[in-house]
């Protein structure tokens, strides 16, 4: 794969109004997406049809407006879905038979970062080689002369009811689901999802008690969402209820909370939701598609009931390919990163969270018992900002101190460590039988770390 200047693992992101994310980008990148899907280029129709939606940062009418001119002015009409998880733009690409879709998001990063990510009319997002068009596109001349005139000029219209569409494909996923009885705490990380998991959950007929579901434009993830689980925790106490739910600022992702207040994390939910499409006889292949970073107890937890785990690189996108490639029904991230491709083609914290309540109402268990399902390995994980991303085989000391860990772990546990895609961190995850002993080799390695490339 070439060397990319734009996107990352997940669409192009970064600090909104500076590069990449500018107006100026994001019109070019309407331009690119509207002239790849035209019929001439053997991807789409002679005028494509594009869902645009965004979550609540400040910067995202911004950067819509301009993607919309980009679209507009290469003859592509755009359906604007205003504020919308971005799980819900996928589904609209398929229901309204658009050719593509784009997401103004830069999820659980802070108020200031933006991102724009694509879909394709499959719903599944864009894939390396288009990724690698698209940014030939956007940084060349190559369509600069491309000029629709008069009505072969694209259009904008606004979806009058978006969020009510996604929702009610959202409960077709759990037919004859009821709610009724259940007292659920949301956090809503003050993000895309602020009308919609509320209103879906109360059509259910829950019991609901809505947090950080007020957004300014500048409050996205502040404190909250999935990457603030103490907040959860808090709530779920505080207001008695029998699970928290809590997702970042596009809502693709999910962390729970049992009624106890404990985080249950991705891997939780993906060992409860496996094991229990095992016994149904529909978890496809018998296999549940997951990352190497989600925890070695899965595998075991999943084997031992007749199924297996195959893993894949970090990232939501390389899950969502394995799972196409094999035909797998469920997969995702300990992140919470979760996908059920019976009912849709990304990471969808709504989606998930549905499932987990219907396990939850059938079996009649509260969380905390059923999170039991998975034995956990020690974990211990670092997540650390970084001024520059050199190659890891060039910190001499730091690969010195993985290989040293690596050997005292004697093949009883792993250490990863890698760049993130998204935002300027490295991550370090050690995994191994002796929680003192992990959590010392990840203090010692962090600190050179930080001595070296540390922000």
């Amino acid at each position: 794969m070439a060397v990319r200047k734009l996107f990352g693992t997940d669409g192009i992101r970064g600090s909104a109004n500076t590069h990449p994310i500018t107006p100026e980008i994001a019109l070019r990148l309407g331009r690119a997406a509207g002239y790849l899907m035209r019929k001439n280029s053997g991807l789409g129709a002679d005028r494509p049809r594009f869902v645009i939606g965004r979550d609540t940062r400040r910067s995202g009418e911004m950067l819509e407006a301009a993607l919309v001119a980009g679209l507009n002015s290469i003859g592509a009409d755009v359906l604007l879905a205003g504020v919308i998880p971005t799980p819900a733009v996928a589904c609209l690409v398929q229901e309204l038979k658009a050719d593509g879709g784009v997401v103004i998001s830069a999820s659980h990063n802070p108020a200031g970062d933006n991102g724009l990510k694509l879909f394709g009319r499959d719903g599944y997002k864009l894939d390396d080689a288009l990724e690698e068009r698209l940014e030939t596109l956007i940084l060349t001349e190559e369509i600069d002369e491309e000029r629709p005139m008069s009505d072969a000029i694209g259009i904008a219209r606004i979806i009058p009811d978006a969020s009510e569409r996604y929702g009610a494909l959202a409960k077709a996923s759990v037919p004859g689901l009821s709610l009724h009885g259940l007292k659920i705490a949301v956090d809503c990380a003050n993000g895309a999802s602020f009308q919609t998991t509320p209103q879906v959950l109360n059509d259910l007929g829950a019991t609901l008690s809505v947090f950080h579901a007020a957004p300014n434009g500048m409050n996205i993830n502040e404190g909250c969402g999935s990457t603030h689980g103490e907040e959860i925790s808090r709530l779920v106490k505080e207001t008695g209820a029998h699970i928290g739910i809590s997702h970042d600022g596009d809502a693709d992702r999910l962390v729970l909370c049992d009624e106890q207040g404990e985080i249950v994390d991705g891997d939780e939910i993906l060992a409860m939701t496996a094991l229990d499409a095992l016994r149904r006889g529909t978890l496809a292949g018998k296999t549940l598609v997951a990352t190497v970073m989600s925890n070695f107890g899965l595998d075991e937890s999943i084997a031992a009931a007749g199924g297996k785990v195959l893993r894949t690189a970090v990232g939501d996108r390389y899950v969502v390919e394995a799972m196409r490639e094999g035909n797998f029904s469920i997969g995702g991230e300990q992140s919470g990163h979760l996908i059920f491709r019976d009912h849709g083609t990304t990471g969808d914290g709504l989606l998930a969270a549905l499932q987990v309540l219907r396990i939850m109402t059938e079996s009649g268990k509260p969380l905390s018992e059923l999170r039991r399902c998975l034995k956990k390995y020690p974990q211990a994980q670092r997540n650390l900002r970084v001024k520059e991303k050199p190659p890891l085989d060039s910190l001499t000391e730091v690969t010195a101190l993985v290989a040293e860990s690596e050997t005292a772990l004697s093949g009883k546990g792993r250490v990863l460590l890698r760049y993130s895609g998204t935002e300027p961190k490295i991550r370090l995850l050690i995994e191994g039988p002796d929680e003192a002993m992990i959590n010392e080799a990840a203090d010692r390695i962090a600190e050179v770390l930080i001595s070296a490339i540390g922000a």
